[in-house]
């Protein structure tokens, strides 16, 4: 079926953006939480039949089996939670991604970032487990932090790792808070506040949890930081002042 802004696919539970590639660079993503293993089986098939690639985040080890089932050439990312199929890989973008994690407990968010990122075509460099409680060990990775072109920065409990990062790198911080944490950590409420407070100039604050959020953000900065810049507008020539005449 077509519309005036592209093609779809119509299913009856879900109608499933086929033209999402063309206008945005990037293929519809499917959110598995909530839908059945038959729902992604079907969405994935049609994204995938047109676009040569998808990607289902939050699986379910039931979506898992099934999406292997149906497509052996399936990628399962565990920890992640995300499930690739790629016939046909996206475009290589040049530089970098830095996805840094707080802890190992942050690291399924972290993993769904990463995953994500390279889905979209850009390499990745992790560094994890470098909390602030023991700041030394994110210092000895700084050069390659500071190579990054954007780095996405995952912390749970008072999310602070995002504002010490900004204080140390000149390029973007796109911070992703966690649910993780103890009681008055509020599911993650408390380390979005910490990063939305945040002293750190370049920070910008996506959902909880919300790692592919962070990724998709980063990936259209790491393409624009890829791209050439245009040569500058031709100015118009300066006007010499007139020498003023001795009336």
């Amino acid at each position: 079926m077509s519309n005036t802004l592209g093609d779809e696919a119509e299913l009856g539970f879900a109608t499933v953006d086929l033209d999402r590639l063309r206008r945005t660079g990037a293929p519809e993503v499917v959110y598995g939480e909530g839908k059945t293993p038959a729902q992604v089986v079907a969405i994935a098939e049609q994204i995938l039949s047109a676009n040569g690639r998808v990607l289902i985040t939050r699986v379910r080890p039931e979506h898992s089996r099934a999406l292997k089932r149906r497509f052996p050439s399936a990628q399962i990312h565990r920890t992640a939670r995300c499930v690739t199929i790629v016939r046909q890989p996206a475009p290589e973008h040049a530089g970098y991604v830095a996805v840094v994690c707080a802890g190992t407990s942050d690291l399924p968010v972290a993993e769904e970032a990463a995953v994500t990122a390279t889905f979209l075509g850009h390499r990745v460099e992790r560094i994890t487990d470098v909390g602030v409680a023991g700041l030394h060990r994110l210092l000895r990775r700084i050069d390659l932090l500071r190579a990054a072109n954007v780095s996405i920065v995952v912390a749970g409990m008072e999310g602070a790792l995002p504002s010490v990062v900004a204080g140390l790198v000149s390029r973007p911080v796109i911070a992703v808070p966690t649910s993780v944490g103890y009681g008055a950590n509020f599911g993650g409420l408390a380390a979005l506040l910490g990063m939305l407070n945040s002293c750190g100039s370049g920070v910008t604050v996506v959902n909880i949890d919300n790692g592919f959020g962070g990724a998709f953000a980063a990936a259209q900065i790491n393409a624009l930081a890829g791209t050439a810049n245009p040569a500058p507008a031709p100015t118009a020539p300066r006007r010499r002042p007139q020498a003023m005449r001795k009336t």
